[in-house]
């Protein structure tokens, strides 16, 4: 089969498409014949942590297709049943943390990004009828994390102010939409017009240029929740929006990792701050439930040929989608 395959030097340097050969299916695995797949920041860093020492790689987390094969012990897929691949492997049911075995398809198992794919079969579901298949193959780490951001540890509601900074990538259009679903007044910022004017036509009550004061383009309206997704770049700026005793979740430090918090300024304003990323099985079952209901789609930045990876790659890393980036692995 053909595979996008990492090895030798650091990041996207080291892909290159290339022939493989698939393993057997153990118990309770399936195989999946890949149609499409998802780009997300993840892969970036996957492709700096695979060491040169390691065997090749093939990294991916997102993906849809068709199951082809089945191992002993599975009993709910059969072949030709119609498929989208739950990422987070090992985490049952909700809790406040995953449990250790808590791993991500990608790293270090090989990935979708691949003809064919073998994932344990709780972690395949049925294809959400209402989405094509570029949809299905870009949807599930970015959505499952921005469902549990906003829902299990947000507690967004209808009527609550949603503030999300950065607006643009996977999981920025997710909390928009999710937030807008069940009735939240969302506002969003970005440095790009056309992320900004995208953003409003999604659903955005107000979308802010980010070089902006942010507390003056509100009319100094602080938010009950901010879901942050940047990191250093826009955290304190986030800070200052929130209301006494709101809440603040984070889930990506793409813009830096480390920031000094002013712990009396924390604490006067009975602040929540909460860290969170990707989700148990048990909301992934939710979020595909509540992306039915809703009728939401992901939005489609672009997709690529398998062959066209480093322009992919290229657009995740500078940052320039609105929305999500996938591959097509069906006509690789």
């Amino acid at each position: 089969m053909k595979a996008l395959m990492h090895e030798g030097a650091a990041g996207v340097k080291g892909l290159s498409v290339r022939e493989t050969k698939l393993s057997e299916p153990a118990f309770n695995e399936v195989v999946v014949k890949m149609k499409t797949a998802g780009i997300n920041h993840r892969d970036l860093f996957v492709l700096e942590r695979h060491q040169s020492n390691e065997p090749p790689l093939i990294p991916g987390s997102d993906g849809a297709g068709v199951v082809e094969a089945v191992g002993n012990g599975v009993q709910t897929l059969q072949p030709g049943d119609e498929v989208i691949i739950n990422p987070a492997i090992g985490w049952r049911t909700n809790s406040d943390a995953p449990p250790e075995e808590f791993s991500i398809l990608g790293h270090p198992r090989h990935g979708t990004f691949a003809e064919q794919v073998i994932v344990p079969s709780a972690n395949v579901y049925p294809k959400p009828a209402h989405l094509t298949w570029e949809e299905a193959g870009v949807l599930s780490l970015s959505a499952l994390t921005a469902y549990r951001a906003l829902f299990t540890k947000g507690r967004a509601r209808a009527g609550m102010k949603v503030l999300i900074p950065g607006i643009g990538g996977g999981g920025g259009t997710f909390l928009l939409q999710f937030a807008k679903a069940v009735g939240a007044v969302v506002y969003v910022t970005s440095r790009s017009a056309e992320k900004r004017r995208k953003a409003l036509a999604l659903g955005a009550d107000k979308a802010i240029d980010s070089t902006e004061d942010w507390g003056q383009a509100l009319g100094n309206e602080k938010v009950d929740l901010i879901v942050e997704t940047v990191g250093a770049a826009t955290f304190h700026q986030s800070l200052e929006q929130i209301r006494p005793g709101g809440t603040v979740v984070t889930y990506g430090a793409s813009a830096g990792d480390v920031v000094e918090l002013n712990l009396r300024q924390f604490f006067y304003g009975q602040f929540h701050l909460l860290g969170t990323t990707m989700g148990s099985e048990e909301e992934y079952a939710e979020m595909l439930h509540f992306i039915q209901a809703h009728s939401i789609r992901p939005v489609l930045d672009h997709v690529f040929a398998l062959d066209q990876f480093q322009e992919a790659f290229e657009r995740i890393e500078t940052a320039s989608q609105m929305g999500k980036v996938g591959l097509n692995i069906e006509s690789a």
